[in-house]
């Protein structure tokens, strides 16, 4: 659904406008804009490996949908870090699961598809469940930063997901590692306890490991494979 007064060009007019506008713009000048603009068609999407955007994003967008895919692999201490989000922040938490709880994708698949065909994990476990979590959306702001991976240098504050038909919203894409824990000190954030056990990247449990001093953040991350990416911003 289109926001009251949105250009004649409809959502992707509006996502160039704003990329124009809030290029440079501060997080909170951002999503005080969403907000306004978007009202309870804007959605937060978290994975709960950390919570400054989420944090921020309740305290400009109080009662902000933020939704949480739980794939079923998640580390314990990731859902704890949810449950601990629904708990403390002025939030409403949507959870989405796949279509197959993890048995029924074993017994359609095969055991551990994710150490055979991870990109099908994946699309089943956490883009064909996103898909459906943003369906009733119009905008939906991520978290992404422009120095978690060369994938992502490039990406825009505001832009238009073609593939969704929705505005899609990154606002602290040019926050440093320096300024994300900054905040989270400065705030008192809830943080994954796994950050404090050599995890530097937190996705599912069965394809995440521990990083060595010196590595790429996310070279944890389904370390042998090829793959860089979930799916989830393609």
């Amino acid at each position: 659904m289109l926001p009251p007064h949105a250009p004649p060009g409809g959502l992707r007019e509006l996502a160039e406008m704003a990329e124009g506008e809030f290029a440079d713009a501060d997080a909170t000048e951002i999503l005080r804009w969403a907000g306004e603009v978007f009202g309870p068609g804007l959605v937060l999407a978290s994975s709960m490996a950390d919570t400054h955007l989420v944090h921020l994003a309740q305290t400009v967008v109080p009662g902000i949908d933020v939704l949480f895919l739980d794939t079923g692999y998640h580390f314990a201490e990731t859902i704890g870090t949810r449950d601990a989000v629904a708990a403390v922040y002025d939030v409403n938490l949507v959870s989405v699961t796949p279509r197959q709880t993890v048995a029924e994708q074993d017994a359609e698949y095969g055991p551990r598809l994710h150490d055979r065909d991870p990109e099908r994990c994946c699309a089943l476990r956490k883009v064909e469940p996103l898909e459906r979590g943003l369906s009733p959306y119009t905008a939906w702001i991520n978290g992404m930063r422009r120095v978690d991976a060369p994938t992502r240098k490039d990406i825009r504050v505001v832009d238009f997901d073609a593939k969704r038909g929705m505005v899609k919203i990154s606002p602290i894409a040019a926050w440093t590692d320096e300024d994300v824990q900054e905040y989270a000190e400065k705030h008192g954030v809830l943080v994954n306890p796994l950050f404090q056990d050599g995890y530097t990247s937190i996705g599912c449990a069965p394809c995440t490991r521990r990083t060595a001093p010196g590595e790429d953040p996310r070279a944890g991350r389904w370390a042998g494979f090829a793959k860089t990416e979930c799916g989830l911003h393609a």
